[in-house]
């Protein structure tokens, strides 16, 4: 067995097919506890996914085939040469074995060596240090001894580092390298991209990294005009340069329209460009401040921010400091007088982002209509005409040309003929084509996503849709071909403003402004004026009333005027009456009732399938439990901050449940045996429940269970034995619980474990395997997710 490390998961780690990016080969009692224990730290400070080795826990003679896994699925290796290396048998097996990888991935893995207290000709056995050592190893080990003594001579030929004095420096430079080669910092292009060579020369001349003053540089332009996908290849370039000292923060306007934005992009941007220790100590936006403006003080920056709409978005995550010399800001904006000059402490420079030139706009709505640079012979005309009549606006383009790949030229004339009925002006009108080339139920979707769920998980918006009949995963499919969302790596729904803005103006375009028509409301004022007109509202399908300060009571009779609403998210407010009259199409509540009672009775929801219930004080014999404990269609229950109940209540009756989390439930303190009585139940989160000690045996019978998370329940120290029957498990997740403390006496592992599959844990702490690895628990690889 191996002792596994490692920090946050990167989406190159994914890319690459691998669950490790780097693998660090040394000698323990010459390195461990100094110089590899901050090489470690640092590479995962950045966010690299490593793998450390402990060769005192191994069994056999022989790298056993989780070993191996680790190294063959790993990008880098980093061996660190020391006095004793040579006298490990371990350490020159795993040598061997990064050589073979490294030459069978032909050239997309790499060896960087470092030598710590010998050189390059130790290594190469030029000397007797690790010569001698090799001799000792030949009586017995006389097949292999042959094998490392080329793998050393081999890795002793690559330039690396030498380490004699200042190892804070080495291994400095040994992070920026990895972090170059992996490109972790990397920002992920569009598919179907087209450098802009002339925008990208005016703007590297603009910024010249070879200067040393401070410059910002804001690349302004109407939506739609590529300013995000400019900024990121000039990023991409510029970054390496930067060394781990850069970051790109998107969507900053977006961000920062939540309550904790601030603070969450202040966050991420002190652990790019400082590591992610520095950014744990950030409580407050004011702390935030104070230490982004250490950071920047002391080395060169490189920093974007994307999307930003006002002047406080600039000052918020920079600051008025001085930063150091070299640095460079980035930002895309709409509004060209952002930043003003007098606000910023170093030079402002603007550049306009223009329309694309015919022959890059031609390229690029070949690549979306066809797949290929250029059209084909018999679409040219019509290809150049469309183009031509879109004003050179990259997001037309793209969702234009998404619309008409597999069609006839009979719908690109059409398409060619109702484009050129829309003034340049209104360029983006143009974009309500592709929406009326959906059929109903991907209008429906589209319409939702527009007004509700961009930039959400679409795990339960997609059980809500499949719940109504309207096919939500070939929807989804379709919106995605055709350009109109994407899906981010985090799975969540991601939209351009511009089409958000399409579809929320279609949304009040069908209702002629008449509010009580219109079928989804977005903005508290206007739903909560609808709920509170007394004619019927048929057409109304989902409402959001949050942001309101004044508390919000919906009656039974309000209720039944909205006979087709499948979604509500009601915030500071409650249900009063008798609902036994209501025949409800509720498929989604999201409901926070802080101040609240809850005084209905008769509230059936029959068609419910997505309930998310927080910031509440009912207590574990409230009436608001009998919602759930009769939603027999539910899939999802999301209970939050549900600070008055001691026990999850019983939802044994929801026997289609799939999904249950119950986070920050502060008086929590057991799980009933009901829990084993949910047969389709696949996720249970139970996270940060501070109060919670044990989990009942009953666990054991979700067989279908495949995700576990219990983090955060600092007080639990102890897994039930019938863990090892959750033959369905991929994803444990125990961090910030008694059983990942080192120096817990009570902590104890169930022998069941050992019937898991090596395939199967994919998210464990260090030290859950290093008990793994006393207890015997040969047949665990497990892999860790901090």
């Amino acid at each position: 067995m191996a002792d596994a490390e490692a920090g946050t998961r990167s989406d190159d780690a994914r890319a690459s097919g691998g669950e490790y990016q780097v693998f660090l080969n040394f000698r323990g009692p010459d390195t461990r506890y100094g110089f590899i224990d901050f090489l470690y730290r640092d590479l995962v400070d950045v966010g690299i996914r490593v793998f450390r080795d402990n060769e005192k826990i191994r069994f056999g003679e022989k790298i056993d085939e989780n070993l191996r896994s680790a190294i063959n699925n790993s990008t880098i290796y980093i061996p660190t040469f020391s006095q004793t290396y040579a006298s490990s048998k371990w350490c020159l097996r795993e040598l061997v074995q990064m050589v073979k990888s490294m030459y069978e991935s032909k050239g997309k893995k790499s060896i960087l060596p470092i030598f710590f207290d010998v050189g390059s000709g130790d290594v190469k056995l030029k000397t007797s240090i690790y010569s001698n050592a090799l001799m000792e190893h030949e009586n017995q080990f006389p097949d292999e001894v042959n094998e490392w003594r080329a793998a050393l001579t081999e890795v002793g030929e690559i330039k690396g580092w030498t380490v004699k004095s200042s190892q804070v420096e080495i291994i400095k430079s040994v992070v920026e390298e990895v972090l170059k080669k992996l490109e972790i910092k990397k920002e992920k292009l569009p598919r179907h991209f087209v450098r802009l060579d002339a925008q990208l020369k005016h703007l590297t001349e603009a910024i010249d990294i070879s200067q040393r003053d401070v410059r910002l540089i804001a690349i302004y332009g109407m939506g739609g005009i590529g300013k995000t996908t400019m900024a990121k290849v000039i990023f991409n370039e510029l970054y390496s340069c930067f060394g781990n000292r850069c970051s790109f923060l998107k969507e900053v306007r977006e961000s920062l329209s939540t309550e904790d934005g601030i603070v969450r992009l202040q966050k991420r941007l002190l652990s790019n460009i400082a590591g992610s220790r520095f950014a744990q100590q950030v409580e407050n936006s004011e702390q935030g401040m104070k230490k982004i403006g250490e950071a920047l003080r002391t080395e060169k920056v490189l920093v974007v921010l994307d999307d930003v709409a006002e002047e406080q978005h600039i000052e918020s995550l920079i600051g008025n400091y001085s930063l150091c010399s070299g640095s460079r800001v980035i930002i895309t904006t709409r509004d060209k007088t952002i930043p003003p000059n007098e606000r910023f402490n170093g030079e402002i420079r603007r550049y306009e982002m223009p329309e694309m030139d015919a022959p890059v706009a031609l390229q690029l709505f070949s690549w979306h209509a066809s797949d290929r640079d250029s059209p084909l012979d018999d679409y040219h005309q019509l290809s150049s005409e469309i183009v031509s009549s879109m004003g050179g606006l990259p997001l037309s383009i793209e969702v234009i040309g998404s619309s008409l790949k597999r069609r006839g030229k009979p719908v690109w004339e059409e398409t060619l003929l109702n484009i050129k009925k829309v003034p340049k002006k209104r360029i983006l009108k143009k974009l309500k084509y592709s929406y009326d080339d959906l059929d109903e139920n991907e209008k429906q979707i589209f319409l939702d996503i527009a007004c509700f769920f961009h930039n959400k998980k679409k795990t339960n918006a997609i059980y809500m849709w499949t719940s109504c009949e309207l096919n939500p995963l070939s929807g989804v499919e379709i919106l995605t071909e055709r350009s109109l969302i994407k899906i981010l790596d985090d799975d969540k729904f991601w939209m351009h403003d511009e089409l958000i803005a399409l579809g929320r103006e279609i949304v009040r375009e069908d209702s002629k402004y008449d509010l009580g028509k219109q079928s989804r409301l977005w903005i508290a004022e206007e739903a909560l004026d609808i709920l509170k007109t007394e004619e019927k509202k048929d057409k109304v399908k989902a409402l959001d009333i949050d942001g309101l300060d004044d508390s919000i009571e919906i009656t039974n009779q309000e209720f039944e005027r909205l006979r087709n609403l499948r979604f509500l998210k009601l915030c500071n407010g409650t249900y009063v009456g008798d609902f036994a009259k209501c025949r409800s199409n509720l498929r989604w509540i999201s409901w926070r009732c802080p101040r609240q009672r809850f005084r209905a009775k008769n509230l059936h929801l029959d068609h419910l399938v997505v309930f998310e219930l927080g910031a509440n004080g009912f207590t574990d014999d409230s009436k608001a439990w009998d919602l759930m404990k009769m939603g027999q269609n539910l899939r999802v229950i999301s209970l939050t901050e549900c600070d008055g109940i001691t026990t999850i209540p019983d939802f044994s009756k929801c026997v289609r449940l799939e999904r249950l989390t119950v986070a920050h439930c502060n008086k929590l303190r057991r799980i009933k045996s009901f829990i084993g009585n949910l047969p389709s139940l696949i996720e249970l989160n139970i996270e940060w429940c501070k109060g919670l000690t044990d989990l009942p045996e009953e666990v054991g019978a979700l067989v279908k269970l495949s995700h576990l998370s219990l983090q955060g329940c600092c007080k639990l120290s102890k897994l039930p034995g019938s863990l090892g029957n959750l033959t369905s498990l991929i994803g444990l997740n125990l961090l910030n619980t008694c059983i990942t403390r080192s120096d817990s006496q009570s902590t104890k592992l169930p022998p069941s474990l050992t019937y898991l599959q090596t395939s199967q844990v994919r998210y464990l702490l260090p030290y859950i395997q290093w008990m793994a690895c006393v207890h015997g628990f040969e047949n665990w690889f497990v892999l860790i997710s901090v």
